[in-house]
């Protein structure tokens, strides 16, 4: 398969990490980063997969058990180690594949196998870091890279977050896309930009200046030093998540969940 036939998710892999020693639909595997090794991971599209909704790049059941696995070994491999090694998730998931099929067979502990796995690989020191190149779509994002330490993504079309795509969001709102696009200048969880999804306090960094499809190596080491970055603010900082609460624009923007949190922690201690 050419360079041009891959998955955005696939091409930054192989940017990053080499060749995949691992199949579809999980590629994971360890490439220096800086002055240390790190473990890659992305989801990418699986055209022969027995689960006709779990072709693309979307986290299924396989892909959910996958991400787990990938993440389980990484954190065996180094239990006996003084300095756990960086996770890296390249993020390009569409969606979550559902389907009757998946319900029956359980995806939802499937997505939760790899939800606790990353987790785990935080709280034991791990810095997992989330690097969004594509889109970072509902479940799938919970799934793979929503419990990284830190969250960067780039500043290209084509990369954002949010629960459900434009189209379907339009429809369950009846509204255009056009009047969705409108609405989500004035209301911030609305927006399906990447510098709007910032003003949550949930980015960590926005990359600009890079081609999302085609980068060159100027570009790619200028991924590869933020990564650097975020790797070493990860091992200094909370292995929790609470920062995601702190800083300036999740005081703004995200002041009602703050103080939902807040009595929601003020009665559970009073208890």
């Amino acid at each position: 398969m050419s360079d041009t036939q891959l998955s955005r998710g696939a091409r930054w892999f192989h940017a990053l990490a080499g060749d995949s020693r691992s199949a579809a639909p999980v590629w994971s595997g360890d490439a220096p980063l800086g002055d240390e090794t790190a473990r890659f991971i992305a989801v990418v599209p699986d055209p022969a997969n027995r689960f006709p909704r779990a072709t693309d790049n979307v986290v299924g059941l396989e892909q959910g058990w996958q991400l787990a696995r990938a993440v389980r070994e990484t954190i065996a491999a180094d239990a006996a180690s003084s300095t756990r090694r960086p996770i890296v998730a390249i993020v390009d998931v569409k969606s979550q594949a559902y389907g009757y099929r998946e319900e029956m067979l359980g995806i939802h502990l499937a997505c939760a196998a790899a939800v606790d796995a990353y987790a785990s690989a935080r709280d034991a020191g791990h810095p997992v870091i989330a690097l969004i190149v594509g889109p970072a779509m509902s479940g799938a994002f919970l799934a793979h890279g929503y419990q990284a330490n830190r969250i960067v993504a780039l500043d290209a079309p084509g990369t954002m977050v949010h629960a459900m795509g434009k189209e379907a969001a339009a429809r369950v709102t009846r509204r255009t896309v056009e009047a969705l696009d409108a609405l989500g200048e004035t209301i911030v969880p609305m927006s399906y930009s990447m510098a709007s999804f910032a003003k949550l306090g949930l980015l960590d960094q926005l990359i600009e200046g890079i081609d999302a499809d085609a980068p060159d190596g100027a570009q790619i080491r200028r991924v590869q030093q933020v990564l650097c970055e975020q790797i070493s603010s990860a091992r200094t900082g909370s292995r929790n998540l609470s920062r995601r609460l702190e800083s300036a624009a999740a005081q703004k923007n995200r002041a009602a969940s703050i103080e939902v949190r807040r009595r929601l922690a003020e009665q559970w201690d009073a208890v």
